[in-house]
């Protein structure tokens, strides 16, 4: 019965390698997130991924706000 011992080695040892894969995939999907956001809104300091979605969330949560300068020409 060496080989059963032998398989269940060898399905822990997969099962370790398949968590550390996932694990560091994670967190490399969580960076590339995070570095998509370089819009900021200087009222609430929300981030937002790009001008589009910046200028309706401005538009939608800071009506009586002005304009930021680069909002103005923004297509929404």
């Amino acid at each position: 019965m060496a080989r059963g011992h032998q398989k269940i080695q060898s399905q822990q040892k997969n099962a370790k390698k398949a968590a550390e894969k996932k694990k560091g995939q994670a967190a490399d999907q969580k960076t590339a997130a995070m570095a998509a956001l370089v819009h900021t809104c200087p009222v609430c300091r929300t981030q937002m991924p790009d001008p589009k979605t910046f200028k309706q969330h401005f538009e939608s949560k800071h009506p009586k706000s002005p304009m930021p300068p680069e909002l103005v020409d923004v297509q929404a």
